[in-house]
């Protein structure tokens, strides 16, 4: 696939992902969801890839959903563009007029990117460099690490346009923030500055605007420059899987499989050996190739 609404430029272990609208503030699209997809499929299959940063080009990082389609913009049975997350697809309202819900074409197109963000296996950095309202800000969540440039603001405006909070923020958010802050933002509705995305937990740090991608990029560096990419890649789904485990007993047991199988790997015998000896370790092991053998160890999800 060729990209015509982002860029995706690899230099030095670190994919930047850029959202490339900027003359409508990098607005959310069908295609712009396709597109994000397959660049965390390329990502996720590049061993030279450690570190992955998102940001949006232009003053904006993203503005929510195309408004283009006017009444219609939400109304997915009733659009016809071709740039639909539906387009091809056989209709999910039946012959008398009712909806299939289990259906494919029901499945909103910021929940399909937050859905992929979340089985990446590169740890993900969020520079967010202006308005990220919508699905601009409930893509975010998935991201392991946000940096704010002041110049940031942010809002889940759902109620406001008639609809409620998508792209499966309804499970990440209140993980992030907690629930009273989650629902004050999302039931007002309200556009918000960075300093309160800070105080509430949204985003990690602030800086000014000229420092967001140099602040981003020392960070990814000093992940790809010292991090096993197997043990990142592995501790990303670690941390974020257990979420929502019932019992430290579920961690305990992920934790020990774990532990046992790279305790026999190349990486973990570098590790000791290159801090022993005062030198910068040399990670053998690859993503593509030496995950632990019980990897993936969650069952498979389905729509439906």
């Amino acid at each position: 696939m060729a990209f015509q609404e982002i860029l995706l430029d690899v230099a030095d272990g670190i994919a930047t992902l850029t959202l490339n609208r900027p003359d409508k503030l990098n607005a959310f699209t069908g295609r712009m969801m396709h597109e994000l997809i397959e660049a965390f499929d390329r990502t996720d299959a590049d061993d030279s890839v450690r570190v992955v940063i998102m940001t949006g080009a232009g003053r904006g990082f993203c503005a929510g959903a195309d408004l283009s389609a006017g009444a219609e913009t939400f109304d997915y049975a009733a659009r016809s563009d071709d740039l639909s997350s539906r387009a091809g697809q056989d209709s999910p309202i039946r012959a008398d007029g009712s909806v299939d819900y289990a259906h494919e074409g029901v499945r909103d197109g910021g929940g399909r990117v937050t859905l992929r963000i979340f089985e990446s296996l590169k740890p993900v950095i969020g520079a967010i460099n202006g308005p990220a309202v919508g699905i601009g800000v409930t893509m975010q969540l998935p991201m392991d690490i946000r940096i704010a440039s002041s110049a940031a603001k942010f809002g889940f405006v759902f109620a406001r346009r008639g609809i409620v909070p998508e792209a499966a923020s309804s499970w990440f958010l209140p993980r992030l923030v907690g629930i009273a802050q989650a629902m004050e933002w999302c039931a007002t509705g309200r556009v918000f500055g960075a300093d309160e995305a800070l105080r509430g937990g949204l985003v990690s740090r602030v800086v000014e605007p000229d420092a967001l991608l140099a602040e981003a990029h020392a960070l990814a560096r000093e992940i790809a420059d010292n991090s096993a990419p197997v043990s990142v890649a592995m501790t990303r789904q670690m941390l974020w899987r257990m979420l929502g485990a019932d019992h430290p007993m579920e961690a305990h047991k992920l934790d020990s499989r774990a532990i046992y199988a790279r305790g026999r790997q190349a990486d973990a015998k570098e590790g000791v050996v290159s801090f022993l000896e005062k030198r910068a370790a040399r990670f053998p092991d690859t993503v593509s190739s030496d995950m632990p053998d019980f990897y993936p160890w969650w069952q498979p999800r389905t729509y439906g």
